[in-house]
């Protein structure tokens, strides 16, 4: 057997083995080493194969398909710092529990550490950012070096759909050439099942779990990010009636049932910024379903609490618990808790809730209708989303306002952010990737600063279709400072966190062949809003000032907490 036979016999077993093991889509970025692979998975049918040139915002864009569709995807890079460029997206990946399967093509062992040009040291590059690591034997003529190859493969998918989610490593090392013979026959790849077993709760927690739902009235359920599906769970909640407390990225403000809207509580950031309010939401007992919210005020609400009982349910054994409260964890999938009992009474602590919510609904949609601020005109675009779309809200303010201003609906809206680690890196390109993957038109929510973190994210639009609609909220720098602690320091806060840098996209625009529409006011975002989008990118630039921003929210929130005091405090 030839070289380049042998070469070919292993690259075909590679990806017949991943495309065996139910691994779909491809994210390939060119470079030389991995001229093997990426041969091997064009010519394979079968595949989603997608292309992105710059590696930083390739390893986001497989983090969206990822994201949107639960399932592994393949990262694929030459060697070099190519590999080291998709370590920001593995982070994130690893903290946000999204499966990625990360190959990395490399230089041969005698080429490794003697000042071979493109070679770094690739062995465990990811260090405990991924959940396991491999390097691959050089292809060689040897049925054992193919069975291994099979078999780790298998691992490494197995190992990225296990609990808790995430990234693993495939180092791949080649020697020239590196090119394949196109003509030769695919292997048929052995099948191996690999069985993934669903965690379930013990029958003496589940009697105790059961008494507890049915004797405690004041008891609270919050779900965060990290829940997997949310089947089930308003049939649960509409028996036990306690509120439930929404982070929208929860996925439960939208598609909610009527009859469950009263339990569905999605303006608590504001509520527990208001001392009497506080007062008379303390619960005894509190179930969190996903990871913290990303509501700050509901950080410092549990930890003034201090409920008697704070179940923490988790399908891993790693403790998310950052404010240190939580009683109990419970390792299991979180719908194997959502277990329909009696139907109760509802309580007046929950009839509280409800009121309180209402209130705070009502001030905030008489602020969007008469604002003209970030918040106002964001909670306009949440009101004219149609049916059947992805909303991505970048970090810093936009899944701020995201929490503020998305109320609850019957809509079918799903909403994504990266809060693993809530950098504002690589948002353009893992909210196209979520588009790429769930095929439904794609909305971004994002600030000037994460907008230009990830300006090459947009060339993937040049090799694939995309439906995407861009809400760039330009307010000249980072807008989240003004509401911190360092914004009192009036000498150097622009120089060293707004750091305005006076730019406009419509160049931007304008390069990537986007239609792009500027707004500077209410009435034009409305009206751009109804017109049709005519291209694959559509970006519109709203025009807003940070200093306004913040005056009018805190304006907001006054007004939400002087209503309630009219009523709890004593």
């Amino acid at each position: 057997m030839t070289n380049i036979e042998y070469l070919t016999s292993y690259v075909n077993q590679f990806v017949e083995t991943i495309k065996q093991a139910g691994v779909k889509h491809i994210v390939m970025c060119p470079g030389s080493r991995s001229t093997p692979l990426a041969y091997g998975f064009a010519k394979s049918e079968g595949f989603a194969f997608y292309r992105q040139t710059d590696e930083r915002s390739a390893g986001y864009f497989a983090l969206g398909i990822a994201k949107g569709t639960k399932e592994p995807v393949v990262l694929l890079c030459t060697s070099g710092t190519a590999a080291a460029n998709f370590f920001p997206a593995i982070v994130e990946a690893f903290y946000a529990r999204v499966p990625l399967l990360v190959v990395t093509a490399d230089r041969p062992h005698e080429l490794r550490e003697v000042g071979a040009p493109q070679a770094i040291d690739q062995i465990h590059l990811f260090g405990k950012h991924v959940k396991w690591s491999v390097d691959f034997p050089l292809p060689e003529e040897s049925p054992e070096s193919l069975k291994f190859m099979e078999r780790h493969i298998h691992r490494a998918i197995s190992t990225s759909k296990s609990s808790p989610m995430g990234p693993v490593h495939i180092n791949v090392p080649f020697r020239e050439p590196l090119l394949l013979n196109m003509e030769q026959s695919l292997p048929v790849a052995e099948v191996q099942v690999s069985e993934i077993g669903k965690l379930v709760p013990s029958s003496e927690f589940t009697e105790w779990y059961l008494d507890l739902l049915m004797r405690e009235e004041k008891g609270l359920l919050i779900v965060g990010d990290s829940i997997h599906s949310t089947e089930g769970f308003w049939d649960f909640a509409r028996t036990i009636k306690w509120p439930v407390l929404v982070d929208p990225l929860s996925n439960l403000r939208t598609s909610v049932p009527d009859d469950c809207m009263d339990f569905c509580i999605d303006q608590y950031d504001a509520l527990l910024k208001n001392e009497a309010f506080k007062q008379i939401a303390i619960p005894n007992v509190i179930i969190r379903f996903g990871a913290q919210p990303v509501s700050k005020p509901l950080t410092l609400f549990l930890k003034a609490c201090k409920p008697d009982v704070f179940i923490v349910v988790d399908e891993s054994p790693i403790f998310r618990d950052s404010i240190h409260l939580a009683t109990h964890h419970v390792q299991v999938e979180a719908n194997t808790l959502w277990i329909p009992i009696e139907e109760k009474q509802t309580s007046s602590y929950m009839t509280k809730w409800s009121k309180a919510n209402d209130i705070a609904t009502k001030h905030i949609q008489t602020y969007i209708s008469n604002e003209e601020d970030e918040g106002a005109l964001a909670g306009i675009l949440f009101e004219t989303l149609p049916d059947g779309i992805d909303l991505f809200a970048s970090s810093s303010m936009p899944i701020r306002d995201v929490d503020t201003f998305f109320n609850k609906t019957t809509k079918d809206v799903q909403i994504y952010a990266n809060r693993g680690t809530n950098g504002i890196d690589g948002v353009v390109s893992t909210a196209l990737g979520v588009q790429a993957a769930t095929d439904r038109p794609g909305y971004l929510l994002i600030g000037d600063l994460a907008f230009l973190h990830d300006v090459n994210g947009l060339i993937v639009s040049r090799f694939h279709q995309t439906n995407c609609t861009i809400i760039i909220m330009n307010n000249d720098g980072g807008g989240i400072f003004s509401y911190l602690s360092q914004s009192t320091e009036t000498h150097y806060f622009e120089q060293l966190f707004g750091t305005p840098t006076g730019l406009e996209f419509s160049h931007v625009a304008s390069m990537y062949g986007a239609q792009y529409d500027a707004v500077h006011t209410r009435d034009e975002f409305k009206k751009v809003l109804m017109q049709p989008k005519m291209k694959d990118i559509r970006i519109i630039e709203v025009f807003t000032n940070r200093q306004v921003n913040t005056e009018t929210h805190r304006k907001l929130w006054a007004a939400i907490s002087e209503e309630l005091d009219t009523i709890w405090k004593v």
